[in-house]
């Protein structure tokens, strides 16, 4: 199996059981080792009493990507601390983008920077992801 049918395995596996980002709009677009991006427009019930995007809907989306990125290996990982900058707002209809990317992978610790830009390609959000593995997989590899 190569490492990108590894990715591909894992992130599928995960989409299935993922109801929390699938009820929030969102797609997983690429999975790749180590790294993942996910999208969602924005619409009514992600605006916040500013009329922009919660950043709350806004850091799920980064989570959602980085978990991805992190579970490409086929072993469960989990998010050991996440810390996120909001630099501009979504807006109302627009498709915001999540990409995940490794820095660091060593023993069972990850790091993982995470940006999310608008359509328009302007940063939205950073994130770093750190990231601990436990134990299982996915699924069962043949050997």
């Amino acid at each position: 199996m190569t490492p990108q049918d590894r990715a591909e395995k894992s992130a599928a596996a995960m989409w299935a059981n993922d109801a929390a980002s699938k009820w929030l709009g969102m797609t997983l677009d690429a999975v790749g080792p180590g790294t993942a991006t996910l999208s969602f427009t924005v619409e009514d019930h992600h605006l916040n009493g500013h009329a922009i995007c919660h950043g709350g809907y806004i850091f799920t989306l980064a989570d959602s990507a980085f978990a991805f990125a992190c579970n490409s290996y086929n072993q469960i990982t989990v998010a050991q601390e996440n810390q996120i900058t909001f630099l501009s707002p979504g807006k109302r209809g627009e498709r915001l983008i999540a990409s995940a990317t490794e820095t660091a992978r060593n023993g069972r610790s990850g790091v993982y920077d995470i940006t999310v830009t608008g359509e328009d390609g302007r940063k939205v959000a950073l994130m770093r992801g750190l990231s601990r593995t436990i134990k299982g997989q996915h699924f069962e590899e043949e050997t």
